[in-house]
């Protein structure tokens, strides 16, 4: 039996299903998962319990799963992560960066219990931490938007102003201007992970701005179906979004999530576990693009082809030198590459992007 859970709100509280109440299932492990979106965002909790479904269908009578999905960042998660740690879960997954430190402060009361945590940077003995290399991703991207934009302008519809977006950002534009060396992004900041409206209202702005090449670091599908109504491309984010603009998506960055899973879950079946980090990309399979929309011609793929070909085998790291910040200040000199604590540190943007840094 697969256990799930659906996070409801009622008059501010946050109620979960009676079905959280289980103890222990003999040889069974539990597993929880928290999510800070809807399954049905299309996007990155869509790959989430994707990943959570190929788990069950690896591992069969082996584990019960439970989603609690759209919990918000803070003092809800750090609620609901207690509720899976209270109720015999043995590992719980946190999917998103604002969990970081509520999943630390659960963990600290849960010792047994293994937490595995998404996009953050923070470890202790008994939670580990998980990510993909997107940036590789969106080189590629950049690349196949520099070859197809008319305007030499696209938009980014971005959630927060976090090193993993700002990364996302800053490899699109760098990427892009190899191939057009006069691009430029401009780029609305919506504040939210997911929210239909406003990532549709942002892709509405920066099409009004100029740009005929949208990409998103947000999770509902909003900015593709605006692109597709207002004739412009646009690239899907987390997971192939054609079905929503057949014409207008180009490709999309897949994470898939479902080995990483399957492999930690058994560490700790197998006592193997412990506390670790993990960053894969193209190479490792956690990153991989969805198929070409008839708007790429076919000498962009194979341009595209062969840059994911040239990250896999090590020829080609979207951040070589020289990179200069916006402001002129050399990051990256020449015949260099960025180390992996500049990446994940990264707090300012490149030459070619346009809109505010909050917080820089």
């Amino acid at each position: 039996m697969v256990m799930r859970v659906i996070l409801t709100r009622f008059c501010g509280l946050l109620i979960l299903g009676f079905g959280l109440m289980g103890v222990a299932f003999g040889d069974t492990l539990q597993v929880g998962f928290v999510y800070v979106g809807p399954i049905g965002d299309h996007g990155w909790t869509y790959q989430h319990n994707k990943g959570r479904e190929y788990l069950e269908k690896m591992l069969g009578s082996k584990v019960e799963t439970t989603y609690v999905e759209s919990v918000a960042e803070g003092g809800d998660s750090e609620r609901v992560i207690e509720q899976l740690a209270s109720s015999g879960h043995d590992v719980i997954f946190t999917t998103s960066f604002g969990y970081m430190n509520p999943t630390l402060k659960v963990a600290k009361r849960y010792p047994h219990v293994k937490f595995e945590h998404a996009t953050g940077f923070k470890r202790v003995k008994n939670v580990s931490t998980y990510n993909a290399r997107y940036y590789e991703g969106r080189h590629v991207l950049g690349l196949i938007a520099g070859h197809v934009s008319k305007s030499g302008v696209m938009g980014y519809v971005a959630s927060f102003p976090i090193p993993e977006v700002v990364r996302g950002i800053n490899a699109t534009i760098l990427a892009a201007r190899k191939i057009n060396p006069d691009m430029r992004v401009k780029v609305v900041w919506v504040n939210s992970w997911f929210d239909p409206g406003k990532e549709s209202d942002a892709a509405k702005a920066l099409i009004d701005q100029g740009a005929d090449v949208i990409l998103q670091h947000t999770d509902s599908p909003a900015p593709v179906q605006t692109a597709e109504s207002r004739g412009v491309y646009a690239f899907g984010q987390a997971s192939d979004m054609s079905s929503f603009g057949a014409d207008a998506h180009l490709t999309a960055i897949e994470n898939v999530w479902g080995p990483y899973y399957v492999s930690r879950v058994k560490a700790v079946m197998d006592g193997s576990w412990k506390s670790s980090d993990t960053w894969g990309g193209l190479e490792a399979g956690m990153v991989k693009m969805a198929p070409y929309g008839p708007g790429v011609p076919s000498s962009v793929r194979k341009v595209a082809d062969k840059a994911v070909a040239d990250i896999k085998a090590g020829r080609l790291h979207p951040f070589t030198g020289p990179i200069k910040s916006r402001d002129g200040e050399m990051k990256v000199p020449v015949g260099s590459v960025a180390d992996d604590g500049l990446l994940l540190g990264m707090d300012f943007f490149v030459e070619g992007v346009e809109g505010s840094l909050p917080g820089s």
